[in-house]
């Protein structure tokens, strides 16, 4: 598919959550590297950003947190033009939904699902100030609805299509404004979670959700990417 890109992101601002460690901190690297003011959204305060990043202190679980992260970037910088919804946990992995504790189940939608849709519902205004405003959902295959939706890890699957159903909503609903929404599945990644037999490097795990963030006002959206490529939702 030919993609129109931003070559570089100098001027623009990023917020990236969960970046102290993995997928996150590697994205949050790049953006740096094109250029952009990165914003490493963390839940340590103590966090010592790389580079030239700003730590942020954020969780997503926390509403108040969220408010003031924004109300933080907006006074600093005055805009935000891209928004990476990157922290999540795994939660339980080989069980089933009838033996998942319904605080684990708490556990992950709280953070893979409604946390990123709250955090988005007060970064819009900021993000819809500028047309190309880029909301970057990193995603998994294991949200699919035709990928089966079988053998474990019954509440991240749940919050990954709830995550994918938040892309296409605001694809919708904002993309007339000029919201660029897209969802990524970026493998499966050499990270805590994903482990050290891994097939996915960090750094490549990072090249699809970065490839998405310089997308310029003009390009696709409302879609579900892997190695810069659609798939199926």
């Amino acid at each position: 598919m030919d993609v129109s890109l931003l070559d570089s992101l100098d001027g623009q601002v990023a917020l990236v959550t969960g970046a102290n460690r993995g997928l996150g901190r590697q994205i949050a690297a790049d953006l740096e590297e094109l250029g952009a003011t990165v914003y490493a959204g963390v839940r340590d305060p103590d966090y010592d950003a790389p580079g030239h990043q700003r730590a942020l202190e954020l969780d997503v679980t926390d509403d108040e947190a969220i408010r003031a992260a924004i109300a933080c970037i907006e006074v600093e910088a005055g805009r935000l033009d891209v928004l990476v919804n990157n922290a999540g946990i795994g939660g339980p992995r080989a069980s089933t939904l009838v033996d998942d504790s319904v605080e684990d189940v708490d556990a992950v939608l709280a953070t893979n699902f409604r946390g990123p849709v709250v955090l988005t519902k007060f970064a819009l205004p900021l993000l819809l100030a500028r047309p190309g405003g880029r909301v970057v959902n990193v995603s998994s295959a294991l949200g699919a609805l035709g990928e089966g939706q079988s053998g474990g890890w019954a509440p991240y699957r749940l919050s990954k299509t709830g995550l994918n159903g938040l892309t296409v909503y605001l694809h919708g609903e904002f993309h007339s404004d000029g919201l660029l929404a897209n969802a990524v599945c970026p493998g499966w990644v050499q990270t805590d979670m994903g482990g050290e037999h891994a097939s996915t490097s960090v750094e490549d795990g990072a090249d699809t959700p970065v490839w998405l963030a310089r997308f310029a006002p003009d390009a696709p959206a409302g879609l579900f990417w892997r190695e810069r490529e659609v798939i199926d939702w």
